[in-house]
């Protein structure tokens, strides 16, 4: 019998090929991975749920990532409170409009994901509080939270009864579109991430993916409908899609790095000077 390790598998010859491109056609080859999978789900998937229910998954195993970091390693070193927290307020915020739009599907995996941080939050406030980086999870609340009132406000759907919740609606998506920034600048500022911080970080990647890629099939679907709808002064579809691409454009330049590391056979992720 042949010596197995003699011949690379089809994967370390991939990973192997993709490492010795330079750094642009790296990224030409992301976007057309990127692209390729965009057609995909455009041709087999029909039911915009799906996109939903993907993108809540892969947050999910994101969550499930810290849970064994925080269970088992004891530790939330790496983690930001400030994204917990900034999660678990869009989430409250959904799941409220979600009640008033009667979606069963979506009020429940909210309220799973919004329990799952509850409870993140609390084992990094109180049970793990000594290795909680605190002095590097330093973006003040109001550089997310006063930019997306005032965004929202613009953006909300009119002035009517139920104004409220539909400004509640238009303030979860810029929360949510930048309630990862308080975890870049952590990683930023320790210089490295560890494992189970990448991972998370990553599903957070993979997630906004599915919901860009949502809105990107709604668009063709639609033939430009809701393009023409923003043209007549429906501003709010034009806020909660620019949320959309400024989440996933922040989280594209970490999972490039994130795969990069990957292919290399890197534990500990850096990061250049700037994310």
């Amino acid at each position: 019998m042949g010596d197995k390790r003699a011949t690379p598998t089809a994967v370390k010859q991939l990973s192997r090929w993709i490492r010795s491109r330079s750094v642009r056609q790296q990224v030409s080859l992301a976007s057309v991975s990127a692209l390729i999978l965009l057609i995909f789900l455009k041709v087999f998937v029909r039911n915009y749920t799906y996109f939903y229910v993907a993108a809540q998954l892969a947050h999910s195993i994101g969550i499930l990532v810290l849970i064994y970091k925080l269970t088992i390693t004891k530790t939330c070193s790496g983690l930001s409170l400030k994204t917990q927290e900034l999660t678990a307020v869009f989430l409250i915020m959904r799941i409220i409009c979600h009640f008033m739009l009667i979606r069963d599907i979506y009020v429940v995996l909210d309220s799973l994901t919004l329990v799952s941080t509850l409870w993140v939050i609390y084992m990094i406030r109180f049970k793990l509080k000594s290795s909680y980086m605190q002095e590097l999870d330093n973006m003040p609340f109001y550089y997310v939270l006063v930019p997306s009132a005032v965004v929202a406000l613009v953006g909300h759907p009119g002035f009517a009864v139920n104004f409220g919740f539909r400004f509640f609606y238009m303030y979860s998506k810029t929360i949510e579109a930048v309630s990862v920034l308080p975890q870049l600048r952590l990683i930023q500022n320790a210089k490295m991430v560890e494992p189970f911080t990448a991972h998370y970080v990553f599903a957070l990647g993979v997630a906004r993916f599915f919901t860009c890629a949502n809105w990107i099939i709604m668009l063709i679907d639609t033939r430009g409908v809701l393009l023409t709808q923003i043209g007549q002064g429906h501003l709010y579809l034009l806020i909660a899609l620019l949320a959309e691409v400024v989440q996933t454009f922040i989280l594209a330049d970490f999972c490039y790095y994130y795969v990069k590391s990957v292919m290399e056979g890197q534990r500990m992720m850096r990061l250049p000077s700037l994310v």
